[in-house]
Parts: structure tokens; sequence; C-alpha cells
């Protein structure tokens, strides 16, 4: 029968395991394998009633008179047969294991798209493609399913990563132009879209996939000895794809190549010229049998395209050169596995460091340059999705917001985890003046340099702003000039809602501390417990939380029932110590009269109340927990280990101990995602937390340099920024980002202006509003001078970390070339590797060329980084060596608070946290009014209080503010919406 006879086809070890239930591959949850009895496996030795048997479709088929010739399984040609395929997959099995030797995880997966019962292709795919390594699943579709339903199931597959070749094992009547144009070519491994057939008749073989049904018929042509240069070739029945495969690949060896359909009125003349015959469908009976030459070559290419599906043969045809479509199909069935293996291969070589195809935006600077937003209006974006494939973002590896933004899934990281990083670069400054120094323009217009103009991968990492500065005084933080992102009033407003996530989960879980001592005031224990594990429907159960707190309580019970009255007294209170809760509420607003609130003054309190405070939203311990963390699960683990008070025995109280860690990590789940915008020059940027650096450490998040690190390759670039100067953000940046992330950066640059330089070497004091004095639009080289000492002090600060230095200088146009030059000099005498002026805020990218060059050849030294301190020193001896080592003071002082902190979290095994210090960021000392370098400062510690969560001791230097308040003429005067165009006015 003909299930005995493919099997007789197929080489010893094949057979073998046909008759094996194969185990399901890593695809096979995409859908379930055809299971039911129309859809039964062969081989699985299931059978049924009802006709599912694939032996009881053949054997129909058989009694219809349309079996074609068979050669007995023992015949030379069924020897010769088995050898050629051995061969091919033997071959596709030794490139997949060189392949795999240097990606041991990786295994090519091959998804066929089934409509219809007909599996008599199952057993022999899934036998090849195990004998080669590959997996294969199998999507059974309804025998008339639409062309809808198909091409819904190709583009899920499509967008599969796990899925690396798709084949339709469908009619040639559903082959519609529809479900061809909706296959991926890359993915085509049977080769029938326009792509690869063109690729195909342009002589591009080994860039395209060739159809393995007509690659299989020329090969079993020229190995059956016949010769192809000068024959005339003639395809009968064939149509669309298959049709022109053959003839393209006939003519390649020099065969006159004809086509033909069964009713052609000249058929009779062309199959007598034809030396050799490829018949493309079964023998209509009315031609008659003698019509097809007996002394030349015939080959049976029976087939619904590219499925394998075998077809019954041509009646009364008998021809000594007859080549089977058994034959045929056997062997395009060890190609396609052939193609699989060459599509892994480009799979892989498509996750290596590539340099993107990137459509950059073009950029026509006016002068004098506009406003921010007029600029960013000026540029139309590209569509984010466009933006994510041109990086290498895979269409299930983004979430988009709206025209311009999108979430990036974690997923990517396993994806990539075998790609190089690239090269990491820190943006600090001088100490900040009231005049600006334009670090976030600076890293914008860093990368549109590298890549724009010197066509290298780079992205840039920045932080979200806080709406309080946006509608205070400072504004948005976007950068300036033509170098921005944009949108950029989308990237000041909300953005995707990851601070919004943020306000929430802090309020929460502050809701949850009062919640939980007024609860505990008013019940006696048992009324409690009873609260806190309810009876429900008759049952009462711990929640998951519940038991971790048991675990950490020593009880090792899991029934409600059985705790003792000591073990339920312990369970159900937390006895919070009102005076040492240290968690506030939060909003992302600037207002003064938060600083200092009472709550419980309702009637419902029952007269508990207690005085609280509010803090910016970005100052949340949620935020920096959002920056340092490295996965869906770090997060949920810092998140329930942050402390928020103590009990009255003096035992720190945990957000997991109030039962609250699920909770937060839900409302935190999308916040997690960094979020894709680009730059006006149409490269790409990740906009993701925004811890301040003054009050905490003040970097972008780790996850959005990890993701950037590695979509860039090793030969490409990631620049983030730090907040402030080089004293607070880049310290914080290398002492506690680095420690969390593990990453080694190659680069710091060091921003400054003429003009700020000046205010540090005595230059007047300036009011926002009011005209500057000469001293900063005119050339004063003394000032300039005098004011290095502050960027020579910022270098030395960077050098302690054994990373290069290039400044950058931005430039004004009020700045002279002496002036610039003078500070460029001073720079390189103080250790800078270079000091280069950059002109990105008035002509985009190509305004820092210069500064791009510099950058990549520091980049190419070798960084010898390392921490400043070992974080298992003495709290007080950590804070000691940033004073003295960084800031230049002689000595700290504690006052009985700090020390008394201090003391506490050394006993709660909190000790070896590194150091985030919370201090002004205008003065390198604690009094905002020193500029310059002061010296000789002993540095007071007024409070000292630990971020458990997030991991770190920040101690507060002098009175630090962690809410700021709103001056006389707030940002809001100018911000308006035009209620025509819903054009917001006004940002900057």
């Amino acid at each position: 029968m003909l299930r005995s006879s493919m099997s007789a086809r197929l080489p010893p070890l094949l057979r073998q395991l046909g008759h094996q239930q194969l185990p399901p591959g890593p695809a096979r949850c995409l859908r379930e394998l055809c299971s039911s009895s129309s859809h039964s496996n062969v081989g699985s030795g299931s059978s049924s009633s009802g006709g599912g048997d694939p032996e009881g479709v053949r054997g129909r088929r058989l009694q219809d008179g349309q079996a074609f010739s068979i050669r007995s399984p023992g015949s030379p040609e069924a020897s010769r047969m088995d050898s050629i395929v051995r061969e091919v997959i033997h071959n596709s099995k030794e490139v997949l294991s060189l392949l795999q030797e240097k990606n041991p995880a990786f295994k090519p997966v091959l998804a066929v798209i089934q409509a219809g019962d007909d599996n008599s292709m199952q057993e022999i795919n899934q036998n090849l493609a195990k004998e080669a390594g590959l997996d294969i699943t199998h999507i059974c579709l309804p025998p008339h399913s639409g062309e809808d339903e198909i091409v819904d199931e190709i583009l899920k597959i499509n967008e599969d990563p796990r899925v690396h070749g798709l084949a339709l094992q469908i009619s040639e009547d559903s082959l519609s132009n529809k479900v061809l144009d909706a296959l991926k070519p890359e993915k085509d491994v049977d080769g029938v879209t326009d792509v690869n057939l063109g690729k195909l008749a342009r002589g591009n073989a080994p860039e395209c996939f060739v159809s393995p049904l007509a690659r299989a018929a020329l090969e079993l042509v020229e190995k059956s000895g016949v010769t192809l240069d000068g024959k005339k070739v003639l395809v009968v029945g064939a149509r669309g794809p298959l049709e022109a495969a053959l003839q393209y690949l006939f003519q390649r060896k020099g065969s006159m190549t004809m086509s033909s359909s069964w009713a052609t009125s000249q058929l009779q003349g062309k199959l007598q010229e034809a030396d050799i015959v490829v018949l493309g469908s079964p023998k209509p009976e009315e031609i008659p049998a003698a019509w097809i030459p007996s002394g030349g070559t015939v080959l049976n290419c029976f087939h619904d395209i590219s499925s394998g599906k075998l077809r019954s043969g041509s009646p009364g045809i008998s021809v000594n050169g007859l080549i089977t479509e058994e034959n045929v199909n056997l062997l395009a069935a060890a190609l396609r596995i052939q193609n699989m293996v060459s599509s892994g291969r480009r799979w892989l070589r498509e996750q290596q460091h590539r340099r993107w195809r990137l459509h950059c935006l073009k950029l026509q600077p006016l002068s004098p340059v506009p406003s921010d937003i007029e600029i960013s209006r000026g540029q139309t974006p590209k569509a984010v999705d466009v933006l994510a494939k041109e990086i290498g973002l895979l269409a299930d590896e983004i979430e988009i917001y709206g025209k311009s933004k999108a979430k990036v899934r974690l997923s990517l990281l396993e994806r990539l985890k075998e790609q190089k990083d690239g090269k990491y670069v820190l943006v600090a400054g001088i100490t900040p003046t009231p005049l600006g120094e334009g670090k976030s323009t600076v890293t914008i217009g860093l990368v549109q340099a590298l890549t724009a103009h010197l066509n290298v991968n780079s992205f840039a990492c920045l932080r979200q702003p806080s709406q309080g500065p946006t509608f205070g005084v400072k504004g948005g933080a976007a950068g300036g000039g033509y170098a921005q992102v944009i949108p950029m009033e989308e990237f000041n407003l909300h953005l995707t809602g990851d601070i919004h996530a943020i306000t929430a989960a802090n309020n929460l879980l502050a809701a949850a501390i009062d919640t939980r001592i007024l609860h505990e005031s008013t019940q006696t224990d048992k009324a409690l417990y009873n609260r806190l594990v309810p009876l429900v429907n008759g049952v009462r159960e711990f929640s998951e939380i519940q038991l971790s707190r048991l675990k950490k309580l020593g009880i090792k019970k899991t029934d409600p029932s059985t705790l003792t009255e000591e073990e339920v007294r312990k369970f159900a209170r937390l006895n919070i110590d009102p005076s040492t809760i240290t968690w506030q509420r939060v909003l992302d607003t600037n207002d003064r009269f938060l600083r200092k609130i009472t709550v419980g003054q309702g009637s419902a309190e029952k007269a508990y109340s207690r005085q609280a405070q509010f803090d910016i939203a970005v100052a949340s311990e949620i935020m920096a927990v959002l920056a340092l963390t490295d996965s869906l699960t770090d997060m949920k683990e810092r998140l329930g280990r942050m402390v928020v008070a103590s009990d009255k025995d003096g035992q720190p109280v945990t957000a997991e101990d109030l039962g609250v860690t699920g909770a937060l990590t839900v409302l935190m789940k999308d916040a997690i995602k960094p979020n894709l915008m680009q730059t006006l020059e149409g490269t790409p940027v990740f906009v993701h937390a925004g811890p301040f650096a003054n009050i905490a450490h003040g970097n972008s998040s780790v996850l959005a340099d990890k993701i950037a690190l590695k979509l860039v390759g090793e030969e490409g670039f990631v620049v983030t920024e730090a907040g402030f100067g080089a004293d607070i953000g880049m310290e914080k940046f290398f002492n506690i980002k680095c420690r969390a992330s593990g990453l080694v950066p190659n680069v710091v640059v060091l921003v400054a202006t003429v003009r700020a330089l000046k205010m540090h070497g005595g230059g007047p004091s300036v009011t926002a509003g009011v005209p500057l004095k000469k001293e900063y639009t005119e050339e004063n080289i003394q000032l300039v001078a005098d004011g290095c000492c502050n960027l020579q002090k910022q270098i030395q600060i960077a050098q302690l970390f054994g990373v290069p230095v290039v400044v950058a200088l931005n430039v004004f146009k009020t700045d002279t070339r002496a002036e610039m030059d003078l500070v460029c000099e001073l720079a390189k005498r103080a250790g800078a590797f270079d000091a280069v002026p950059c002109y990105h805020w008035s002509v985009g990218g190509k305004g820092s060329v210069d500064l791009a060059r510099a950058v990549r050849d520091a980049a190419n030294k070798r960084s010898r980084f390392q921490f400043l301190y070992d974080v298992q020193l003495p709290i007080v001896e950590k804070i000691r060596t940033i004073a003295q080592a960084v800031y230049g003071a002689k000595d700290i002082e504690l006052s009985p608070e700090a020390q008394s902190k201090i003391d506490r979290y050394t006993q709660q095994g909190f000790g070896n946290l590194p150091i985030c210090m919370a201090k002004t960021h205008l003065s390198l000392s604690h009094e905002p009014d020193k500029k310059g370098v002061p010296r000789d400062f002993i540095l007071p510690i007024s409070d000292v209080r630990a971020s458990i969560g997030a991991g770190f001791i920040y101690p507060l230097v002098g009175t630090m503010s962690t809410m700021p308040g709103l001056p006389t003429r707030p940002c809001f005067y100018d911000i308006d919406l035009d209620t025509e165009t819903e054009q917001v006015k006004g940002l900057f």
C-alpha cells in the first residue's frame, strides 16, 4: 500500500521514528496539533471508524484507480532515494550543529498551516525534522477555511520569534494573492512569495529561499543522468509560484523551458517535442497517455503549493524515465529542512550586531533658532513601530501608545542575551548654575551625531521629567534647540503614565500603614485575626503573602485554625511605632503647603491623627526601585523589602509585612517597561524613570540601559545622563547604579558652558527674567580662567573612578573663540582625554560630530573603572569618603539624630548598603551660594534615612526639601492649549 511504500523510502532511522509520537517542541504551544479523528497524526497508531485513519484515506484513493507507479522497497531506486535524502538531512544536521556550538539554546522551528484532512506528509515532515534537529508544529484549520482565516494564522506566525519557517498545506485554490502577500519572505521556506521568486529570477538564489519542490524536480533529473543543457522542458498543468520556480531553475541550467495548461490546443505537439515533461497536476482522463513520449523523462510534481501534500498519479502514464511525485515530494521535504536551517542561520545573523538601516530625519535649521516647541512641532516623527523595526525590535516586543511612543517588553533581554553589549557613555556636568549647562541637550546632540552623521548605532537613555518643575520654574527636560526628544509635549506631560503608577502605588502603601495602625488600635487580637484571615464559603485560608509572613515569623503552619494565641498575636499585630514612619504620600506637583500636614482628622478615624507630609512623586522610593531593578521578579522583591517604619521593639516593618507587595507590583507591571521615543533626527531614545539627583540617585533606569546596550550591538553606543553635577549624579551613577547593574562605563562626557564657568569664577548673581549682565555676554578671559577650577575639580572626581573624560563645551552665541580655546586647554591640562566645542543646539547632530569622534576614540581606551569605596565599610566611613574625596570637605559632622539612625540601621543589618547623599546641587559644599571649589568646610549630616528596597542609605546634608514649591511666577502662566488644533503652547 502507499503507506508502506512511502515508509520504505525513508532512511532506516526515520522509519523507526515514524511509529513514535514525537514530543512537543517549544512552538507546539502555538496551537494544538491535529488531534481529532479527522486530523490524526500519521504514525500515532490511532484509528477511527469515522474515517480519520490516514491509512483509510490512502486506501480510498487507491480504490479510485488513481494509484501511481511504485517501485519495490528493496529496489536500487529506493536505495538511491534513501541515500539522496540522507545526504541532505545529514548536511543540514551538520550545519545546525555548528550553529548550536555558539548558540546552544537555538533550535529552529517550522510551522505548517494546514487546511484540510490530508495528513499524508506529517509523518515525513516530523521525522525528517527530528533527524535534522529541528522542531515542527502543525496548525490545523477546518478544510473549508477562508483566506481571511488563513491570513490571520500567517500573521501570527510572522510575528512569533520562536518560529523560523512557515509552510502552507492548503489547496491551490486557497493560495490567493492575499495569502501569498501575507507571508513574511524571511520565513517563506517554500519560496512562494514574490520577494523570493524575484530574487531567484534575478539570479540571487543564495539570498532567497528556492522552492523545495522545484529544486527536488531539478536535482532528480540531474541525478538520473540527464544532461539539461539544450534540452526542451515542458511544464504542464503547473501554475503560480511552482510554475515560475520550475522555469527559472531549468533555464539556469541551459534548458529551453515552456509552460502549458492541459487545455491548450497544441498540447500534443508540445509534448512530442519535449525532452523533459514536468507534470504540475494530474493528467485529465481525456488526454491520451500516448501523447506523452515514452523515450523522454517525465516528472510528477502534484503538489498543493508548499505543503508536500501527496496527490494521486496520472492514470495510464508508463514511461521508462518516470520520476514519481513520491520521490519528488520526499526529496522536497528534505530540502525544506535544508531551507529551515538556512532560515535559522539568517535569523541568528540578524540577532548579531549590525548597523541599523535607520531612516534619519532631515533638519533644516533656522536662524535665529525658534523656540523649542516650535522646532519640535516642525518635525514630523516617524511612526514608532517603524522606528522599532529599524532598530531590531520585533512586533511582539513593543506596546504602542499613540503614534510616537511605545513600551518595550523585557522579553527582549532573553532573546538578545548572547548579544555583546555596546559602549556605555555617561553625560555629567559641572556644578549647576541658574544659567544652565545643557546635559540633556548634549546627550541628544551626541546620539544624533553618532547615528545620523557617523552611521554608528546609538541610543540615548533619559529620565522622565517630573511635572512639578515643568509647571514650576525649570520647565521640561527634552533637550533644546535642534537637539530634542520629540514630540516634546508628550515627553514632558504624562508620557505613558509611569509617574502616575508610582504615585498610585506609593499612596496605596501609605494608606495601608495608617489603616493598619488604626485597626490594630481598635480591635482585639482575635477580631483582628478573623478579619485578616476571613471565613469565605466556610473555609479560612492564608493568602500567599500571609504565608510568607508566617515563614518570616518562624511559624511553620498553613492551617489558620491551628495557630496558638501567641502565634495569632505575632501574626496579626505589626505594632508600628507612628513616630518612626518614614513613608510619605506623594504628588507630582510642586506644592509647598503639603510639606507638613496632619492626617486622621475625620471622625471615622477615631482620634488617630499624626503629623505627616507629601513628597514630590519622583522622590518616592518606588521611583528609585524602578530605576535600579533588572527584572519583574527583582522589582517585586525590592518593593517587598521597602522599610516604612519600625515596630515598638525597633525592628523594621516592610511593605511585605503589610501584605501589599503583590498589589504594588500589579500597579507597576507596565511602568517597568522602558518607553521608546526618538530625537529630532529620528534616532532612538529610551525615556524611563526619573529620580531627582539631589534627593535620590538621579539616573534613568538600569533596564533601559541594558536593553539599549543589547540593541546597539558591540560597536554601538548607549549615552545616558546623570542629574546635576558630576559630584552628585555621576558619583551616584558609579557607586549605586553600576553596583546594581554590573555595567562598566567606558567614557564620561562632562558638560560645561563658558557663562556657567564665569559664575563659578566670581561672576555676578543672575535673576530670572532680568537681562544678563555684561560679564556673561562679553568676553572676560579672567572670569573664565577663575571658573575653570570647578571644571577641573569635576574632571578629577571622574578620574577617581578610572574612566576617561571628554569635556563637551556647550557653545552659546556670545562665547568668543578665545574663551572657548581657554576652557578646552585647561580641561586637557586637568587630565581630560579631549575637550570639544559643541553646536548641536543651533544646527543639530552635525554640530556635535567632533564630540562624537572624541567619544568614540576615548571609548577605545581601556576603562580602569573602580568603585570609590567598599560597601562593607561602616556607614560613617562611607559618608566621610564621599565628603572628602568628592566634595573636598575637611570632615563630616553627625547630628545626634543622624548617629542614632546609623546605629539603628547597622543593628538592623543594613550597614553594607551604598550611600546616596541628599545634598544641594548648587555647590560642592552644603551651602548653595558657595561656587567654584569650596575648601576646608565641615559637611553637616542632619539626618540619615534608608531606602532598603532601592538598596541604599541616604544621609541628609543640611536641610533638604523633598517637596519643591512654586515661585511667584510659575511656568504655568505661559502654558495653554489651542482649543481648535489641540496644540499645546508655552512649554519649554
